[in-house]
């Protein structure tokens, strides 16, 4: 009987090998990379099943077949020059190494690290409505789409609205209230925010 697809969590993808025995260095798609050290065993998903670009937020869900995940066991890590080294059980050489580039990294979503009671997944963020409770009735921005977390300090919330695309920054002042089952971010956006950054304003 085949085995059903299972959503994957990503949190890496390795991209040249580091060092002499078998170390990677990987990209970083976790919102929590100081989880690896929670990790002792992580799956590898083959590159054609395609990982984020720098704009996509790395923690939605692809839905390979569960068969061609590999099952990995994770010896050692530390974050380097903005990603993370891998070392891996039995992959001992630069030649191993170099087998290992382009795949993904992933766990599936049930075994995703816990947080704590005011964390959230960005990537969970991705469907849900914008919501601005700032003013005395609340406005919705629109559907966030996407997260890009290369434009500074606080990621970016990639919005659709009614007047097209609008970055609203992810910063812990303005949010109010996260409503994962319900779909539904409500932030305390600044006056003009949404104007500043909508399509040709």
């Amino acid at each position: 009987m085949p085995v059903a697809p299972e959503n994957w969590v990503w949190l890496a993808r390795i991209r040249r090998p580091q060092g002499r025995k078998g170390e990677v260095l990987a990209e970083i798609l976790t919102d929590f990379p100081e989880k690896f050290a929670e990790r002792r065993q992580v799956w590898l998903l083959p590159a054609s099943v395609g990982a984020p670009g720098p704009s996509h937020p790395g923690t939605g869900e692809i839905k390979p077949i569960a068969s061609s995940a590999r099952p990995i066991d994770l010896s050692n890590h530390w974050l380097h020059k903005g990603g993370i080294v891998l070392h891996f059980a039995g992959v001992d050489s630069i030649s191993a190494a170099e087998e290992l580039k382009g795949m993904v990294v992933a766990v599936p979503q049930a075994a995703r690290a816990p947080l704590a009671a005011d964390e959230t997944y960005i990537g969970d963020l991705i469907g849900c409505v914008l919501v601005d409770v700032a003013g005395a009735e609340a406005v919705t921005v629109g559907e966030i789409e996407n997260v890009d977390r290369s434009g500074g300090a606080a990621p970016l919330l990639v919005v659709r609205s009614a007047r097209g695309e609008v970055l609203v920054p992810f910063a812990k002042s303005y949010l109010r209230r996260i409503d994962l089952a319900g779909k539904r971010v409500e932030m305390a956006l600044p006056e003009g925010l949404v104007d500043l950054n909508a399509p040709g304003a």
